[in-house]
């Protein structure tokens, strides 16, 4: 099946760079990091299938990860680019990563926050298969409004709680926009446990990756290191303060490490080196 185009966004001039939303969110929620490094770069900000204005797709028979793929690259390409630097939150960063495995010479480089490449161990994904769905059950009978409170109050979630209330309730006015069939329809296709666990295929990516996590999501830190010792050419860099959603709760110490990274990826293709420790960025 070909690719079909997203709805996206666009700002800027310069270099193309794919800008991908984690579960919930939308191009909206990307926002300040699209008007952050568009001053360098033309941000192309799509709604991923099930949220924001992508809608009708998700909640097709058999729509999941590969066919996801194929429309980020088929909306890249109807924004006039072959090639781009793809940058990924969550959700995001394991589609930019499954771009980079399937499609290689549409991505110049990888910016992924909270990146995890599926699920290795068969049972593993299976519970989480079983708990996605459960979640997704709950979503369609419960509304939008019950899923958004307890998808907030996950402990993943946490530490934006120091940013104030009034970002909290911004944040979840915004999820409150989302359709109940078509965010259900989204976790059961492009959940973790419903993605091919990309571990065996992470020797393909030859870009030049930067590993970004916040410094108290231990999770995923440890999950960006486990990903740095796998892929040819990649750093890890931690954000001081800051959980999860590295890019909204220190959003200028993300767009600092962003724009060094993507200033050195545009260079010469980088030779296949050690890995470099762990950095902190204030």
């Amino acid at each position: 099946m070909n690719g079909r185009p997203l709805y996206f966004e666009r700002r800027g001039a310069g270099p193309a760079l794919m800008i991908l939303h984690g579960y919930t969110g939308s191009a909206r929620s990307m926002q300040r990091v699209s008007q952050g490094l568009a001053d360098q770069y033309e941000t192309i900000v799509p709604d991923l299938p099930g949220h924001g204005r992508s809608v009708g797709e998700a909640v097709a028979a058999g729509y999941g990860f590969e066919q996801c793929v194929r429309d980020l690259v088929a909306t890249l390409k109807v924004a006039g680019h072959e090639r781009a630097h793809w940058l990924g939150y969550s959700m995001g960063a394991r589609l930019a990563l499954g771009c980079a495995v399937r499609t290689p010479n549409s991505v110049a480089s990888l910016v992924l926050i909270g990146a995890r490449a599926g699920i290795a161990d068969a049972g593993e994904r299976e519970s989480r298969r079983r708990a996605d769905e459960s979640l997704a059950r709950r979503i369609e009978t419960q509304g939008v409004e019950a899923f958004v409170d307890e998808w907030m109050a996950m402990p993943l979630f946490a530490t934006q709680q120091r940013l104030g209330a009034a970002f909290v309730d911004e944040q979840r006015r915004a999820r409150l926009a989302n359709d109940v069939h078509e965010l259900a329809a989204s976790l059961r296709g492009l959940g973790p446990a419903a993605q091919p666990a990309l571990f065996d295929e992470l020797l393909r990516v030859t870009a030049p990756v930067l590993l970004v996590a916040g410094e108290l999501d231990a999770a995923f830190v440890a999950s960006a290191r486990d990903l740095a010792r796998r892929l040819p050419a990649a750093e890890v860099r931690e954000i001081a303060g800051a959980g999860h959603a590295v890019h909204l709760e220190q959003p200028d110490a993300f767009i600092g490490v962003t724009r060094d990274f993507l200033r050195r990826a545009s260079g010469p293709a980088p030779s296949v080196q050690s890995h470099p420790g762990q950095e902190t960025a204030s």
